[in-house]
């Protein structure tokens, strides 16, 4: 068989990441990729193989068409390559930032696993849709009709707001309600602006205003207006509340001052770095300067408050997880960018209990990996007599999210939801038992990616579309 000349790399040597001088931890994504020129990203298109299985895209859940605009990107083509991937990708600029490439499309490069160094997918994307705002290729909706038909969103997430977007272009009256002061959901209130830096979606959600899509505030349903309301005003409903309900570490003195939840502390940093009046942040509630701080957990949301309390200027920051690295749930990219800026991870390790009040260390159980579980991930076990005490001045759980009890809390018969609290609908179209009644994202998933999110919301929309579409051909019959 003839060798193929489009699998000829040259071996690029693998470095050891370099470990950041304390001066250097409060970059932000700006700084850190300011370097990402136009040169740069073409040179990295260029190393796409347009290989003729591009498991890239097969393993990104939007299927975005990632080697045609790598291809227009190697050949500086770049307006038409922003509109390739805008054409699949509601959020193409926000994707490239905080998708963890390494678990996706980069992580199944052909290059990649062939030992030469993956494509970096995520910064041409990044690179792509920046410059297309910065050339204001980025336009307002305007649909080519208007349609009568209207549909409310609850929940200004990527799900939400990804669903408008493609409902505005199609004509359809849209009005998406938060119970939040900005737009954004997780996007704005819940991932640290070093890594997605507020104003890439604040420009976004301003896009999507200037296009007719409404929206609409400090608007909690169940509280200031029912979701009977919503519904009665609308011909649809898309529920996209994502999942909010952290969940809880028992144990003795859990109460204790100084240990809080992992989205209270994101939040209150990220209104600190809106201009916000935090009295929780100015009072040291929820800052982590002078402290020695203590994180519970090992995914993402961990890590971003591990790198946030770094850049908050702790003493020290620990994160404890009870499984080892190699069965981490969060993206081992983002636990080698926290191994780098300083972050001490101790692991196989468990809280039992808490010191002190206000709190001054934490009771830590050593642990052992036994058989798998019916996940296949080794269960943790204790190992006797091997409990030690953690000091600690910030103790911040980051353990996940759940679902709240929306049947409950908005008063809705018939709203069904599964056994773990989420909604039960159609995986493909969002439907849910009750008639014109959509739900997407993480309130179906459960805590999921925002990717999936976004997948989720453009596939409700259509599925919606094509039920307008149905229902107004019969209508004129």
């Amino acid at each position: 068989m003839a060798e193929n000349p489009m699998l000829k790399f040259v071996k690029v040597p693998k470095l050891m990441p370099k470990k950041r001088e304390a001066s250097d931890r409060t970059h932000d994504f700006g700084e850190i990729y300011a370097e990402f020129s136009e040169s740069k990203a073409a040179e990295q298109a260029s190393r796409c193989s347009q290989c003729g299985v591009p498991y890239c895209q097969t393993h990104c859940p939007l299927h975005n068409n990632i080697p045609d605009w790598l291809r227009l990107t190697a050949e500086g083509r770049l307006r038409e390559a922003y509109e390739m991937s805008q054409a699949t990708n509601t959020f193409p600029e926000i994707c490239g930032r905080i998708c963890p490439q390494d678990r996706l499309c980069e992580g199944n490069c052909v290059i990649e696993q062939s030992g030469h160094e993956t494509v970096t997918i995520g910064s041409v994307e990044k690179h792509i849709t920046d410059t297309a705002w910065a050339e204001g290729w980025v336009q307002p909706i305007k649909p080519a009709a208007v349609r009568g038909e209207s549909v409310g969103i609850i929940g200004a997430g990527p799900g939400g707001l990804a669903a408008a977007d493609m409902l505005r272009r199609a004509g359809v009256q849209v009005t998406v309600y938060d119970r939040y002061d900005r737009a954004g959901g997780l996007l704005t209130y819940g991932i640290p602006g070093f890594k997605l830096e507020k104003d890439v979606v604040m420009q976004r959600v301003a896009q999507l205003e200037e296009g007719g899509i409404e929206i609409v505030t400090n608007c909690n349903v169940g509280v200031d207006m029912s979701f009977e309301e919503i519904r009665n005003k609308h011909d649809a409903v898309i529920i996209a509340t994502g999942v909010y309900k952290s969940r809880d570490l028992a144990g003795p003195g859990s109460g204790a001052d100084g240990i809080v939840k992992a989205i209270d502390y994101l939040t209150t940093s990220n209104r600190h770095g809106f201009g916000d009046n935090v009295p929780k942040f100015d009072d040291g509630s929820l800052n982590a300067a002078g402290k020695r701080v203590v994180v519970i957990g090992g995914g993402d949301t961990a890590m971003d408050c591990v790198r946030t309390a770094i850049r908050q200027g702790a003493t020290s920051v620990k994160c404890l997880y009870r499984r080892d690295k190699a069965n981490m749930p969060g993206s081992l990219r983002e636990t080698q960018n926290a191994e780098e800026e300083g972050v001490e991870f101790v692991w196989l390790t468990a809280p039992n209990g808490f010191v002190g009040n206000p709190v001054t260390g934490v009771n830590v159980q050593k642990m052992r990996l036994g058989l798998p579980d019916a996940t296949g991930r080794q269960s943790p076990e204790l190992i006797d007599g091997a409990d030690y005490v953690e000091p600690a001045d910030l103790v911040i759980k980051a353990l996940g999210f759940e679902p709240e009890d929306l049947p409950q809390l908005w008063g809705v018969e018939g709203l069904e939801v599964t056994r773990w609290g989420t909604v039960r609908a159609d995986f493909e179209t969002g439907q849910t038992q009750l008639p014109g009644v959509y739900a997407v994202g993480d309130i179906v998933r459960g805590a999921s990616l925002v990717v999936w999110a976004i997948r989720d919301g453009r596939d409700c929309a259509a599925a919606i579309l094509a039920q307008f579409d149905e229902a107004n051909s019969i209508a004129a019959e």
